[in-house]
């Protein structure tokens, strides 16, 4: 019924899917020893290590892709899609983390088909059971909720047939009291009575903002008889994107926020980000040095780019580049603004005859962007998310774009396995915005996965 309500259905399908994946391990591992094939051990430490990860691939496809939250929600699910799918990104992720361990001997290839094709199967027969049974289930595993709702006007109607519409989201309407017929007082004497008389699990308040504070007697005797007691916040004309309850001191805010706000997916981000960055400086100290002689080489003036970008809610940072162009191109703007290709604040110029003669090269396949790795893991930008714009494009923003500006830069992002230079500036903005509006941990590995091909081919940049 409630979003707390069904993250213990997802804490339910994640530890049956943990219990699942370590019965797979051992019935492949009894399976592959059975057979009369090749000699075949995994025990020790390397067994610890496969079963960590396979844990490990299993629950973070499942958050990922939404498996369990689709598997919990109120409708009928859509079992077999959202097992395969899990599943195919567990298989990938189990994949890569074994080949980057390089274990000796390998793990046996059987093995891990057998482990993986008895995890998708108890799987989809568990899950198959508890869609059947879903009723029997949910009244073993979290009673029947009694709600009496306390609204007024419109809300009354909309919000009962929200509670006795759809059966299976457990939800007991025990009684309604209508504000606008028997106004705040008499809101609190139907009320009482109700909490004395029946088995009331919570109370559903819903009534417009500026009439909240005549509903105080409604919420002291629901707290005076220790019932739950839930308040609608939808009073507000537009959709205040995502909402919760935080708290300043002894204050309860009501929050409200248009870009992603939870703490753990976003630090999970942040490390992965430094971890990443980390490891393509390392990778790529040669290139970068090969790099950085090349620039110095074919022209004269430093060989790293510094200017100063607009980064998270605006803050300015000096972003990096391998310079592309002339020493004094900024001076020569003016020469070239005719030739600007993009409408809006942007600025782009297909074969601008300011850069260097290597300049061009870098800029197509993005290696001039490669000493960003550092704005990376100095916290500056982040390895996929909205382009750090300039300041003086930023002061030209529409109102609407200014939101893109709400989430970290990023090297990369939508825009850019989509059209790259190609795109007009409205729509590079709509895909910032889709992209923070969208945004999940799964959705930055895809645009990453995307953007390797892209950039490679060189296709769409100027």
């Amino acid at each position: 019924m409630f979003e707390r309500r069904q993250r213990r259905a997802v804490l339910l399908l994640s530890t049956a899917d943990a219990i699942l994946s370590l019965a797979s391990f051992e019935a492949a591992r009894a399976v592959r020893v059975a057979l009369p094939l090749r000699e075949f051990a995994l025990d020790g430490p390397e067994a610890v290590l496969v079963r960590a990860f396979t844990l490990a691939a299993v629950l973070g496809a499942g958050r990922l892709t939404g498996a369990y939250a689709r598997l919990s929600a109120d409708e009928r699910p859509r079992i077999l899609q959202a097992t395969v799918q899990q599943l195919l990104w567990a298989s990938l992720a189990l994949l890569t983390g074994l080949y980057l361990l390089h274990l000796e001997p390998p793990v046996s290839r059987l093995f891990l088909a057998l482990m993986l094709g008895f995890l998708g199967a108890l799987q989809l027969v568990l899950r198959g059971l508890a869609d059947r049974f879903h009723g029997k289930f949910r009244r073993v595993l979290d009673a029947r909720a009694s709600v009496v709702l306390v609204a007024s006007g419109g809300q009354v109607r909309r919000l009962t047939e929200v509670l006795e519409g759809a059966p299976r989201r457990r939800a007991k309407l025990l009684a309604v009291v209508d504000c606008d017929a028997v106004g705040p007082a008499g809101a609190r004497r139907e009320l009482e009575p109700l909490l004395l008389r029946d088995v009331v699990d919570e109370v559903l308040v819903s009534v417009p903002s500026e009439r909240l504070r005549d509903l105080g007697d409604v919420l002291s005797v629901c707290e005076e008889h220790g019932v739950t007691t839930r308040v609608a916040a939808d009073f507000f004309r537009q959709r205040p994107g995502q909402l919760y309850l935080d708290r300043l001191g002894e204050i309860p805010l009501l929050t409200f926020s248009t870009a992603p706000a939870d703490e753990a997916q976003l630090l999970v981000k942040r490390a992965f980000d430094i971890l990443f960055a980390t490891a393509s400086l390392a990778v790529l100290c040669i290139p970068l040095a090969a790099v950085a002689l090349l620039v110095k080489a074919t022209s004269k003036g430093p060989v790293l780019f510094r200017q100063r970008r607009c980064g998270l809610n605006g803050r300015v940072f000096t972003c990096f580049k391998f310079r592309s162009m002339v020493v004094d191109a900024e001076a020569r703007r003016a020469e070239v603004e005719h030739l600007n290709q993009k409408d809006g604040p942007a600025f782009k110029v297909r074969d601008d005859p300011r850069l260097t003669p290597i300049g061009g090269f870098l800029r197509r396949y993005s290696i001039d962007e490669w000493p960003q790795f550092w704005n990376v893991v100095r916290g500056e930008m982040a390895i996929v998310g909205p382009r750090p714009a300039v300041p003086s494009e930023v002061r030209r923003y529409r109102t609407w774009q200014r939101r893109r500006l709400r989430m970290r830069p990023g090297l990369t992002c939508l825009w850019a396995i989509r059209g790259r230079d190609q795109l007009d500036f409205e729509s590079w903005m709509q895909m910032d915005l889709e992209y923070i509006d969208r945004w999940s941990l799964l959705l930055d590995l895809k645009i990453l996965a995307l953007t390797v091909p892209v950039v490679m081919s060189g296709r769409n940049a100027s």
